[in-house]
């Protein structure tokens, strides 16, 4: 905990606006300018093991992942757009954003690399593709970089999981993950200062995840000795909601099930395989009120998808979910390349600042923790997650999840 002066905190707020401006617009840049930096070395590279964030693809070319705000407090994701105002320029040594022509970021820090993505396990895997860094001690699994819903025609038009397999999946070398893989890389991760894994990934054809998902939680209690490895599992919604207590007595102590749209009419229009395989928006909520029966307020997470409905519709939604004990990631929409809704736009960043700061401010008058919202969520690290932090003078490492000093 920490207490900012209003100075201090009137600095922090423009770098997360600033930040918010980033992930709204982009950033431009001539793919061959980070031949100068250390990338998988001393920084951190882009490992595409589920989704890619970028407007364009770059199969052979390794970007940064993401680089820190001036004062070290918020990681911020690099999101290639050629046509974006914010330009990203090495000169004299050094890395610059600048916003059409002034200078907004004056020598990056692009975040380093955690030991473990240079390790492999015992079969010879790369634990970077097995377990991304999520910021915030937090590791992301993605067992599958695939969705059997493209097969039924039926995928989420925000997303783009099977064109990033397509893209990045031989050039990364990413590939199904097996249980074992992932005790061994969460294992050592956690020795590293990590202390949080979300296990994710696309739809399984006919829906065999709950088995996998024991036998994961099982191989990482083998490998760290840990009971309780504060695990969040992420599925689909079920027909038979009693399988969430199968999560639990497993040794997850929280669960995702992403909602992704509220208003029920576009629901079924952008996500119709979640629609139409896993009995509808009722049975979506009906699956969201057992998890929390059963693992109790604020251990389930929802993400919404902020930017592709009505505002008053995206923040009636939050506002029901997190009433009802359900932690909300409001994920902001950046139109990625091979989603079917590529060439698309997301709304103005003014948009999506006044979303996310009503946002925070239902996380605190719910009573929200920091320490709920980042054991429920893969990704801790989004902008009113930075703005209900700052708001509540918590400090923290956005590396690890360790206190500032």
């Amino acid at each position: 905990m920490s207490h900012y002066s209003d100075e201090e905190k009137h600095k922090l707020l423009d770098e997360i606006k600033l930040k918010n401006r980033i992930l709204v617009e982009g950033i431009a840049f001539a793919p061959e300018v980070f031949r100068h930096l250390d990338i998988g070395g001393k920084y951190i590279e882009q490992v595409n093991v589920l989704f890619t964030h970028d407007r364009h693809a770059h199969s052979n070319i390794e970007f940064p992942a993401c680089f820190l705000t001036p004062l070290g407090k918020y990681r911020v994701q690099i999101r290639w757009n050629i046509d974006s105002p914010l330009k990203l320029k090495y000169e004299d040594g050094i890395y610059n954003i600048y916003d059409r022509k002034k200078l907004v970021i004056e020598n990056i820090e692009f975040t380093k690399r955690p030991e473990y993505y240079g390790r492999k396990t015992s079969d010879g895997t790369a634990m970077r593709t097995v377990a991304a860094d999520y910021g915030y001690g937090g590791m992301f699994v993605s067992y599958s970089n695939e969705c059997s819903l493209k097969d039924k025609g039926m995928d989420c038009l925000f997303c783009n999981i099977n064109a990033t397999k397509e893209i990045y999946s031989q050039s990364q070398d990413i590939k199904w993950k097996t249980p074992q893989q992932v005790g061994e890389t969460i294992a050592v991760g956690y020795k590293q200062g990590f202390d949080h894994v979300t296990i994710s990934g696309g739809f399984i054809p006919e829906r065999r995840e709950v088995e996998y998902y024991i036998d994961v939680a099982e191989a990482i209690q083998e490998a760290t000795g840990l009971e309780d490895f504060n695990g969040t599992a992420c599925v689909g919604a079920p027909e038979d909601l009693s399988v969430f207590e199968k999560y639990k007595e497993a040794g997850f102590r929280t669960m995702a099930t992403n909602l992704e749209i509220w208003n029920e009419k576009i629901f079924d229009v952008i996500c119709p395989g979640k629609a139409q395989l896993c009995g509808g928006r009722k049975n979506w909520l009906n699956a969201l009120d057992y998890e929390v029966q059963v693992f109790g307020r604020y251990n389930v997470r929802s993400t919404v998808v902020s930017g592709i409905e009505p505002k008053e519709s995206l923040l009636e939604g939050i506002e029901y979910l997190i009433s009802h004990g359900i932690v909300v990631c409001a994920s902001q929409w950046y139109v990625n390349v091979g989603s079917p809704l590529e060439g698309h736009r997301t709304p103005t960043e003014e948009w999506h600042w006044d979303v996310f700061e009503r946002t925070a401010a239902m996380y605190r008058k719910y009573g929200i923790s920091w320490e709920k919202i980042r054991n429920a969520n893969a990704n801790a690290d989004t902008v009113p997650y930075d703005l209900f932090r700052l708001y509540e003078n918590i400090d923290v490492n956005p590396r690890y999840y360790r206190a500032a000093d």
